[in-house]
């Protein structure tokens, strides 16, 4: 199994649309026209992130911004190293922790209140570099 998409329903599309294109490496595409406003954002050729606009008419009563986190495996060292420099560049705090049993990195982006971005890797000596 693997992740199709999250769906984030924020009222700062743009913030959130700017660090996963100009940071994470996603890009914008073709979404279909549906009645609120939104972003679909891309990974190898699919919509892996959905943006609604929370702002939009009837979602009002829903809780803005939400999602737990959403988590991207990075599967070499140099697509990990080329996210912590975008990290650095933009000036994005971030929290990287250990998963000692799982000798896994992840690394932790909170966009605003409730919306929380993971990048996991294997630790480097795991991937035979």
């Amino acid at each position: 199994m693997i992740l199709d998409h999250a769906t984030i329903y924020s009222p700062n599309l743009e913030a959130i649309r700017h660090f996963f294109c100009n940071v994470a490496g996603l890009t914008e595409g073709e979404r279909p026209p549906f009645g609120v406003r939104g972003y679909w954002l891309y990974a190898q050729g699919r919509a892996v992130i959905h943006l609604v606009n929370s702002r939009a008419l009837g979602l009002a009563g829903l809780a803005s911004p939400r999602i737990d986190h959403a988590a991207f495996r990075m599967e070499n060292l140099a697509e990990w190293a080329a996210l912590l420099e975008r990290l650095r560049a933009h000036g994005i705090p971030y929290q990287l922790t250990e998963v000692p049993l799982a000798r896994e990195l992840q690394l932790f982006v909170a966009l605003e209140p409730g919306v929380v971005i993971e990048f996991v890797t294997i630790l480097p000596d795991m991937q035979g570099t």
